[in-house]
């Protein structure tokens, strides 16, 4: 797979870099039995008023119903289409059970049309194929992970994710997240092998505004070019300092340039072994 640059016939055209979908996708039309309608909300709450902000407009879209608990076990699987979702980074495939139920999966790399893949306890340790934690040695890339039991995958699933499984200990596996955190997960939650497709997602670049609009991301505007009664760092005569040691949000908690933002409090902090590295990447 390959990052497509177009010619600079166009000011949208100069920047743009996509991944050329030609090369990836096998061309089918999504399952009509797998695709609804989505309500679309604006960023507003039930009262009306913004609670997500930047969000509004795009293009209207269709959910693909995709199954991340993948709950039906020791059945083989065939992937017969890869498709675009618009509703995620990563490539999904129509798996079709060897007793004629379809589902959407999260495909990861490598997986091409024809391959076959299963949920099983005893499955081998190859891309797609899920087992539970305690099943998986030790160094194996997986994504779609569960943190409970059956409670389907909630880590490792946009483009070019995955965590690595680097111990076991009493029950538990010891991973290595995305973000570089270390974290306890039990033993009997579930895992798919690989690593996530699109990986070269992360290369893209939208060449123009217009691109964000389409897909319902509204402008960001710098908290210096407010006034003091809509952000922390407004006001000031010309282009002034925030007036604060550290960034700020719009609420005034602390953001950005590498700040913990985490609650001291939070629930799984037992699960955490390392903490993420922040900062800039060395």
């Amino acid at each position: 797979m390959s990052i497509k640059k177009y010619k600079p016939t166009s000011s949208g055209h100069r920047q743009l870099r996509r991944v050329d979908y030609r090369k990836v996708l096998s061309g089918d039309k999504p399952t009509k039995s797998l695709i609804r309608g989505k309500h679309r909300t604006g960023g507003r709450g039930h009262d009306g008023r913004i609670t997500t902000r930047h969000h509004g407009g795009g293009h209207k879209r269709r959910v693909r119903m995709v199954d991340f608990t993948l709950n039906k076990k020791d059945i083989p699987a065939r992937i017969a289409s890869i498709e675009y979702d618009p509703f995620r980074s990563a490539f999904i495939g129509l798996a079709v059970y060897a007793d004629g139920e379809k589902r959407y999966v999260v495909l990861p790399q490598g997986v091409v049309v024809g391959d076959t893949f299963m949920v099983s306890e005893n499955a081998p340790v190859k891309p797609a194929n899920r087992l539970p934690l305690a099943k998986i040695p030790v160094g194996t890339f997986v994504y779609n992970i569960e943190l409970k039991p059956g409670a389907g995958g909630k880590i490792a699933r946009s483009a070019g994710n995955f965590a690595e499984v680097i111990a076991h200990d009493g029950g538990k596996a010891h991973l290595k997240m995305p973000s570089s955190e270390v974290r306890t997960v039990i033993d009997t939650a579930w895992a798919s092998v690989g690593e996530v497709s699109n990986a070269e997602h992360r290369l893209t670049v939208s060449g123009k505004a217009g691109r964000s609009r389409w897909k319902g991301i509204r402008p960001t505007v710098r908290g210096s070019a407010m006034n003091p009664v809509d952000h922390p760092h407004g006001g000031g005569e010309g282009r002034a300092g925030r007036g604060h040691r550290r960034a700020r949000s719009l609420w005034g908690r602390p953001t950005g340039k590498g700040q913990k933002t985490r609650h001291p409090k939070k629930y799984s902090n037992v699960f955490i072994l390392a903490r993420r590295k922040v900062g800039k990447r060395k």
